[in-house]
């Protein structure tokens, strides 16, 4: 039989079809599985910042480290992800992410402690995440925003599970035991799964990454050219995410400055992320109708509100309550930057170029878990922290804003 025959007997892979969905629920499971490197870490900051003798910027510096490291796997991951596909980079990952677990139970001192996160931890973590994305974008079209926001959600909801579950944890068995455990986990769950995503593309798909030409929604890039673009979109990833790092960071540690304790911090950032999970799949759904840009300015300012709340409420009932609403407003922005690049830049650039947006707004998240810390030493409270997160929300919004207003201007729009 012919290569042709061949080809032309294997059943077609339609985009929107029956697999896609299918691996669009083993990528939701990979996500809240893989995205634990990144939770957990906020979890043990406290038993990490006792053991070791730190004050709390330096106990801060795991977490940055980690953010770094998953920042940058999602532009390294994004690459090979355009040329080898999502199974390969996802085995790696786990692999690096169980031995990244594992090596952490057995460092002795902080700075050891902060290159095992950055190093394998974070870059094992990555692919779970801007990866993921990517790749299912390509195997929708009419439900694109609602499949990526979903793909995303696996990292939010990872985010409120496995804090519960960590906190537990530590208090029976202590953190080395309980980052121990999760390693052995990663590794048994995650490979498996990987395997169920290899093959090759969509047929329609393939011949738009190949040939580069726009897909049929893709919209003109108001006058920008694809490099400024993507600075743009950058430069606002890590503003709305360094205003978002400030409660997901150090709710934990602020609930133990305000005399609630570390499981009541832990209960708050699990509240919040499922928030989040909530937020992704409806912003999802908006972005179909209106597209990524406004889906963004309406999430970023809901997450500036919410993060003010912060400021005068901070009794034990109303943090749960401002917790969640925060949750609720800004769970969907991330996932909407990758829909942005879809909708204005080229297909076949989707990996690396999500990749960027991604790793910029984890950069980020980075940089302003870091910024909270320092802050917090600097000036005994977290009051100016949420302040510094405000001002680069409104920067976000400002550029958003800027593109909305490009795009609408026939001049621009017809660049």
């Amino acid at each position: 039989m012919s290569a042709e025959n061949t080809a032309a007997s294997r059943p077609a892979r339609r985009i929107d079809g029956p697999e896609a969905w299918f691996r669009l629920f083993v990528s939701i499971i990979l996500g809240t599985v893989g995205a634990v490197g990144m939770w957990a870490v906020v979890v043990v900051l406290p038993a990490v910042q006792t053991e070791f003798g730190v004050d709390r910027a330096d106990a801060s510096m795991p977490y940055t480290a980690t953010m770094v490291g998953f920042a940058l796997g999602n532009f390294l991951v994004g690459r090979y992800v355009d040329r080898l596909g999502i199974t390969i980079p996802v085995i790696g990952a786990a692999l690096m992410l169980g031995a990244g677990l594992v090596l952490a139970a057995f460092t002795t001192d902080i700075w050891q402690f902060t290159i095992v996160q950055g190093v394998l931890i974070g870059l094992g973590t990555s692919a779970t995440f801007g990866p993921l994305m990517a790749s299912i974008s390509h195997w929708f079209e009419r439900r694109r925003g609602i499949a990526v926001a979903a793909a995303a959600s696996g990292n939010y909801l990872a985010g409120t599970i496995w804090p519960v579950f960590i906190q537990q944890a530590v208090a029976t068995e202590g953190w080395r035991t309980t980052y121990i455990g999760i390693g052995i986990i990663c590794v048994l769950v995650m490979i498996p799964l990987s395997l169920l995503l290899r093959g090759r593309l969509p047929e329609a798909t393939t011949t738009q990454h190949a040939s580069g030409t726009p897909s049929p929604g893709q919209r003109v890039s108001a006058g920008f050219s694809p490099t400024t673009l993507q600075v743009l979109l950058i430069i606002a990833g890590i503003a709305c995410c360094v205003a978002m790092s400030m409660p997901q960071v150090h709710i934990v540690a602020y609930c133990v400055d305000l005399g609630y304790g570390p499981a009541a911090g832990a209960e708050m950032l699990s509240i919040m992320l499922g928030g989040g999970v909530i937020s992704r799949l409806i912003s999802g759904m908006i972005a179909d109708y209106i597209g990524g840009v406004r889906t963004v300015i309406l999430g970023s300012v809901l997450q500036c509100i919410a993060l003010t709340l912060f400021l005068p409420f901070n009794g034990l009932v109303s943090l749960y309550v401002v917790s969640l609403l925060f949750g609720l407003s800004q769970g969907g922005i991330v996932p909407s930057y990758a829909i942005i690049v879809r909708e204005y830049l080229p297909a076949r650039e989707a990996g690396q170029r999500v990749g960027l947006v991604v790793m910029s707004t984890v950069l980020g998240m980075a940089l302003g878990g870091w910024m909270s810390g320092w802050i917090f030493d600097q000036t005994g409270s977290y009051a100016m922290a949420f302040f510094n997160g405000i001002a680069w929300n409104v920067l976000n919004i400002s550029i958003m804003l800027m593109l909305l207003w490009r795009a609408r201007d026939p001049k621009f729009a017809a660049a």
